[in-house]
């Protein structure tokens, strides 16, 4: 009898064997993980391509970057021509020059943080058709041309010790409250020139309106507002109230009452954008949850779906939330196409946006012809 251990002893006598190594079946066709040998140097291009062989969330950025690609690659000339397909845009020059519209989402936070400079890239060459915020991405980014935002520390100031100091803590970011004084005075007067708009010559305000007209006013550079203006790009923004836009506008009706501001109008708009999109595709990129998130994949249903998705953020489906939904629920809501190819980032946007940029609107963008999104 041989004892415990022996060297004489078969793997197949072990009786754990058949549950443990479980013989390997076909594997799909897919690449081998492997990272970036960092003997070949620091190449930003290299260490970006081999994120998709990397694993987990390196992988997932991988995909992101494809799928940003697939959306600023697509013609309408790479599609067939179908039996029923109209005369007038069988020509190859018409179908060549058809590509994706883009829906661009982002969050307050990220207007505040140096993201809004990416943000502004993107708009400043005509790389997004339609953009969707929240007031805080609006504010911040015409304060901004205004006041500086400084690096804090998420641990190391109090919040009772910052409001005795006049300062705002965003995250590790800090912002004076001078800021706000500025701004309040920039705005008032423009506010006052809109209600007089709206009663001499019956402007109908939307927030897109405003917005535009807050990029035309501020006139500079630096501003999301003043590209997207200068080059017709539409921001929706349906909570604009909810910020220190919001309060310029309460203080404003105390002292000039009566503007009003149309959200109606700028649904219409949005979804019409959407639904009227054909022969384009359509392509979403989303930086974060909340309001921007849905209102850009609603106006999608509104044709049955984007062709494009990704999305980046750090929400989780657990609580039902839509800010944390995977793509997939929003193909089951019709938000997104049942055949495409949707990817959700689970990430940080201001390190994940830089890099996803550096690999697909920096490097492969061809520029427009026109200077206006195609409203029809």
């Amino acid at each position: 009898m041989q004892g415990q251990g022996s060297p004489n002893t078969h793997h197949h006598d072990i009786p754990a064997q058949g549950a443990v190594l479980v013989p390997t079946d076909t594997l799909p066709e897919t690449p081998t993980i492997r990272g970036w040998d960092f003997n070949n140097g620091r190449d930003l291009d290299g260490i970006m391509e081999s994120f998709y062989t990397t694993g987990f969330q390196g992988t997932t950025f991988g995909q992101a970057v494809n799928e940003v690609n697939r959306m600023i690659r697509w013609r309408l000339s790479d599609e067939p021509i179908g039996p029923l397909t109209d005369p007038d845009q069988a020509d190859p020059a018409f179908r060549a020059s058809k590509r994706c519209r883009i829906f661009f989402g982002y969050t307050s936070n990220l207007g505040s943080a140096g993201t809004r400079d990416h943000i502004r890239y993107l708009v400043e060459h005509r790389m997004v058709d339609v953009i969707v915020c929240t007031a805080g991405g609006i504010e911040e980014d015409i304060i901004k041309c205004m006041g500086h935002t400084y690096v804090g520390d998420f641990n190391q100031f109090k919040g009772s010790e910052l409001r005795a100091r006049g300062l705002n803590r965003i995250g590790n970011m800090l912002v004076p409250n001078d800021n706000y004084c500025k701004f309040e005075d920039w705005i008032m007067p423009v506010l006052n020139q809109m209600l007089k708009e709206q009663q001499e010559l019956g402007t109908n305000w939307t927030p897109s309106k405003m917005i535009r007209r807050f990029g035309e006013v501020i006139n500079h550079e630096d501003s999301i507002a003043f590209w997207a203006a200068k080059h017709d790009i539409p921001i929706f923004c349906p909570p604009l109230t909810d910020g220190s836009i919001g309060d310029m506008l309460f203080f404003h009706s105390y002292k000039s009452p009566g503007l009003r501001c149309d959200i109606i109008e700028d649904v219409r708009l949005i979804n019409d954008l959407a639904m009227k999109a054909a022969p384009h595709k359509t392509g979403m990129i989303i930086l974060g949850g909340g309001v921007p998130k849905h209102h850009i994949c609603n106006a999608n249903l509104m044709r049955n779906g984007a062709d494009f998705a990704v999305y980046i953020n750090t929400g989780q489906e657990y609580d039902g939330s839509d800010s944390g939904a995977r793509p997939d629920e929003a193909v089951s809501w019709g938000k997104i196409r049942i055949d495409a190819k949707p990817v959700k980032v689970s990430g940080d946007a201001t390190l994940l946006l830089p890099l996803l940029i550096s690999q697909t609107f920096a490097k492969h963008w061809t520029p427009k012809p026109d200077s206006s999104v195609n409203r029809q």
